[in-house]
């Protein structure tokens, strides 16, 4: 749960050493990336809230937007956009017009991290910021991409893993709590990568199934 002093995003934020010196070596490498903390982007107020894992190197870690720029993107915005959570189906181009509609999408993690692995320990300090977001605009729905994506939205909510176990495809009853007053669902999905859409392990018949059911929870009466 956040403090009262607990923003709920730092553009400026150096609070993982190691990220902030990969950051800052990536913005001497690569000029007109963004390279900095990645911001949510979306509607402030919306009943789905997708949070992935970290911005991806030559992804949002260059766009500056979450999931733009790279696969994982193309497939996400694709799908949002097919169940009427998106304007259309987004591009390499933040500058696109792309439009969120009831649905932000944010990280566990808003900085690069190398090899687009954050330690724990990252996750941890980051998770002040979506625990924040969570609690100032408690959504219907959540979408957790990836396990470490489900494991930080756990952290937010302060669950344990043992009795929200993920799963892909997996739905859990979020009660009550002073983050999510109305409760929520947690809904999963393996994350939408290039390695595990070649490997079969996601496919986009698969990502969709997932998007049907947080589509038929939201028009459902509260």
């Amino acid at each position: 749960m956040k403090s009262a002093t607990q923003p709920l995003f730092d553009p400026t934020c150096s609070l993982c050493p190691r990220l902030a010196v990969f950051l800052a070596q990536v913005r001497r490498e690569h000029s007109g990336y963004f390279a900095r903390p990645v911001p949510p982007f979306g509607q402030k107020r919306a009943a789905l809230l997708v949070v992935g894992l970290a911005p991806g190197m030559h992804g949002a870690n260059r766009t500056g937007r979450p999931f733009t720029g790279d696969y994982a993107g193309i497939l996400l915005y694709k799908t949002l956009h097919k169940f009427g959570f998106a304007s259309h189906e987004g591009s390499d181009d933040p500058e696109d017009g792309l439009k969120l509609k009831d649905c932000r999408v944010t990280n566990a993690v808003k900085c690069l991290p190398p090899q687009n692995k954050p330690e724990t320990a990252e996750v941890r300090r980051c998770n002040g910021f979506l625990a924040a977001e969570i609690s100032a605009a408690p959504p219907r729905a959540i979408l957790a991409v990836g396990g470490v994506a489900h494991q930080a939205v756990l952290m937010a909510l302060g669950l344990t893993a043992r009795e929200y176990r993920f799963g892909h495809h997996a739905i859990h009853v979020v009660p009550p709590s002073p983050a999510a007053p109305g409760g929520m669902r947690l809904f999963d999905s393996y994350h939408c990568s290039r390695y595990n859409t070649q490997t079969k392990r996601l496919s986009a018949a698969m990502f969709e199934a997932v998007f049907r059911d947080i589509r038929v929870f939201l028009s459902s009466p509260r």
